[in-house]
């Protein structure tokens, strides 16, 4: 059965954007991009993928990916409407009519289905890169967080995870620090 991932940016106080939805203070450093990309880089928008030296290079751990509309938002913004040409793309949101690209669905439905649903294919991984409503409705699917924890905190923004009271056991099973004084933390579903 495959595995639904969060992996997903935080800052130290659990914020993945500022109130605006924008993420641009994540403060980057060269070791974490070459090491992340290289185990993930399927998680570089197709945009990106040629300046990051990764044309022609396949999927190693996902081959779908599930975001909210805020995390399909920045894309549109830039007049980008297929962010993850690489990927089978989902965006899972009650407040848009429709997406006008058919390489991207619109799920206005239970995100708990789908997830069960893609889970029963055959394939790679399915990751979920944002944002915190989605993840926190998921919160039972997830199998494991890959959560990069970056050394600023904002204060006020959009949470890691949005749900209601329900602890929800993990256990860590890697973490890794870069030089930017990130630190990437896995952790696997109890």
């Amino acid at each position: 059965m495959r595995k639904l991932t969060y992996y997903v940016a935080t800052t130290i106080d659990g914020f993945i954007a500022d109130p605006d939805g924008g993420f641009g203070f994540f403060p980057e450093a060269e070791d974490m991009v070459r090491v992340l990309n290289s185990e993930r880089p399927e998680t570089v928008p197709t945009a990106f993928r040629g300046p990051a030296g990764l044309d022609g290079v396949g999927n190693k751990r996902f081959d779908t990916v599930l975001m909210g509309r805020g995390s399909y938002q920045p894309a549109l913004d830039m007049g980008v409407t297929s962010p993850y040409r690489h990927l089978r793309q989902y965006v899972v949101s009650t407040t848009m009519g429709e997406i006008a690209d058919p390489e991207v669905e619109l799920v206005s439905g239970d995100p708990v289905e789908l997830v069960r649903r893609l889970k029963r294919e055959d394939g790679l991984g399915i990751w979920l890169c944002g944002g915190g409503k989605l993840a926190g409705s998921l919160l039972s699917e997830i199998d494991e967080l890959v959560i990069k924890r970056y050394p600023v905190v904002i204060g006020a923004g959009i949470p890691i995870f949005s749900a209601p009271f329900r602890p929800q056991l993990f256990d860590l099973v890697d973490t890794r620090t870069f030089s930017n004084g990130a630190v990437v933390l896995t952790y696997a579903k109890k």
